[in-house]
């Protein structure tokens, strides 16, 4: 996985961040959701890499990325602090301005990348999200029973820590296996890696605060952004699961797209095959969506 491709971890202000690094061209951060890592980008970003210099990140708290020290407030967790921290990182890699796409969690941190630093963000591509505010402020059972990380992580500690530490396979296979992609496209290598990142108590309690941060924080920085008129500058793609939740809990209101209109000046986007990991279950399709949207000049 990722032939071709350089390791690093970058010393940023309070913490590290692994990444890969490889391909030629434009820079492009890819940013992952839960529980995945890096990793779920290996396909897409081996099909990419001839046209675009592919950074594929543990976002804080994720994979081989470093664990900062939490407060009461779940700051650290915030999305506003890892974007943050990808800035510093592509300026480490020398980028100032680069494009950027983020499946589930890491699309909360791309559409946060590209209202904080808009000078940063040129182009923003979004998989199966909308706006963390939005997704609560929509909240029933359906997301309550269909996305259970939701409610479950974001509860007080310890008890997610230690339901997530007690059995780290059983969350990575229900994940896998119950949102709408097939768990025979994740290969064991691939499977036990997600696992295994599950595994570390700090990175347990990083990825709760996280959750716990989109509950809370996160919610708060998305509706001061509401009330005060701002909007994402760049152009936003956003792709969804055809078979999930955003195909069918919001069509009274048009849809993924017309909720992400609400946040963006230039949207555009279709569902697509696959269930809620399509990235890596339609690898092929994905990578051509991505790269006809990041090549339109």
């Amino acid at each position: 996985m990722f032939a071709g491709f350089s390791a690093s971890s970058l010393r940023l202000d309070d913490t590290t961040i692994f990444a890969r690094v490889g391909g030629t061209g434009p820079p492009l951060l890819f940013l992952h959701g839960f529980p995945e890592t890096h990793l779920m980008w290996r396909d897409i970003a081996a099909a990419l890499a001839p046209r675009f210099t592919v950074v594929a990140a543990d976002l804080r708290g994720y994979g081989q990325s470093g664990c900062p020290v939490s407060s009461s407030d779940h700051s650290p967790y915030a999305k506003r602090a890892m974007a943050v921290d990808m800035v510093q990182a592509m300026k480490q890699l020398g980028f100032e301005r680069f494009m950027v796409a983020g499946h589930d969690r890491g699309g909360r941190v791309a559409y946060r990348l590209a209202l904080d630093h808009p000078n940063a963000v040129s182009r923003i591509a979004v998989l199966d999200v909308i706006p963390t505010a939005a997704a609560w402020d929509r909240a029933d059972a359906r997301l309550t029973l269909g996305f259970w990380p939701w409610s479950l992580l974001a509860q007080p500690e310890p008890l997610p820590e230690r339901l997530i530490g007690a059995a780290p396979d059983a969350v990575v296979d229900n994940a896998i296996g119950q949102w709408g992609s097939s768990a025979k496209i994740f290969s064991q290598e691939v499977r036990d890696a997600y696992v295994d990142a599950l595994r570390d108590p700090a990175h347990i309690h990083a990825i709760c605060e996280e959750y716990r941060a989109a509950a809370t924080i996160d919610r708060e920085h998305d509706a001061l952004d509401q009330a005060n008129g701002r909007r994402i500058e760049c152009p936003l793609l956003a792709l969804w699961s055809g078979e999930g939740g955003l195909e069918n809990w919001y069509t009274q209101e048009g849809g993924p797209l017309a909720i992400w209109r609400k946040w963006a000046d230039r949207v555009e986007g279709r569902a697509v095959q696959g269930g809620h990991f399509f990235p890596e279950e339609y690898p092929g399709k994905t990578a051509a969506l991505l790269s006809e949207f990041f090549e339109d000049k």
